[in-house]
């Protein structure tokens, strides 16, 4: 099984303890539960650089996913859990969306805003450098928002501490930060494990990182994210 693959549910709908929607970082999250025995019903449901802008419609006080492959399988895990709509959710929604933090920070994407190859100071904590990064995460924040607005309790999982080569570490440390400070305005509750899984510079230790690739936690990861979870309540 891959680290990202979709990983579901309960056979019983009113066992389901939590919704989990997100890109291939909910993976993790989804094997540990399954591992732990935890019911829930979801799993990724595409690329974390979908689901930024543009990748919903709100129908009625329900969503529809613009890519049909995802409506297919959200509409799927709804019929698992025995509700017709995000509206008639009675579970947590889990979600990973906005936190394609590698994907924000592309290199190239903020070349325009370098003076010299750097950032003049001060620009990472600026309100263009805040306003920037939520504008390319909007849809996101507007779906977390909706969820909210429904009366949903909503909670939100940080990415695995990992850049690849295509993105820029400082961006990406920023980025995740605005995300984060955006979501609790909503009122959603974050999964920060920061301070538990990096190293002194603040990158992912092994332990926690997927052997095969550049982006994703590891089985490990996915433990203390679920233990997380259930020490909230969920």
């Amino acid at each position: 099984m891959t680290p990202y693959s979709t990983t579901t549910t309960p056979t019983d709908p009113a066992t389901a303890r939590f919704l989990l929607l997100g890109d291939s970082h909910a993976g993790v999250i989804g094997r540990a539960a399954k591992a732990a025995g935890i019911a829930f019903s979801g799993g990724p449901v595409g690329a974390g650089r979908e689901f930024n802008a543009e990748f919903f419609d709100r129908r009625g006080n329900d969503v529809a996913f613009r890519k049909p492959e995802t409506d297919t399988l959200y509409r799927g895990f709804l019929k698992e859990i025995g509700v017709g709509g995000l509206d008639e959710l009675t579970v947590p929604l889990v979600c990973t969306f906005g936190f394609s933090a590698h994907f924000v920070a592309t290199t190239a994407n903020w070349d325009v805003y370098r003076v010299g190859g750097a950032f003049v100071p001060g620009f990472l904590e600026s309100r263009l450098f805040d306003d920037l990064v939520r504008a390319t995460v909007r849809d996101a924040l507007a779906f977390y928002g909706h969820a909210r607005d429904l009366g949903l309790r909503v909670v939100s999982v940080m990415p695995p501490q990992r850049v690849p080569g295509m993105s820029d570490p400082v961006v990406f440390m920023a980025a995740q930060d605005v995300v984060r400070r955006a979501l609790l305005e909503l009122g959603v509750e974050v999964v920060d494990l920061r301070a538990r899984v990096t190293d002194g510079a603040g990158v992912q230790r092994p332990e926690f990182s997927e052997a095969t690739d550049a982006i994703h936690g590891s089985l490990a990861f996915g433990r203390l994210i679920l233990a997380e979870l259930l020490d909230l309540g969920l």
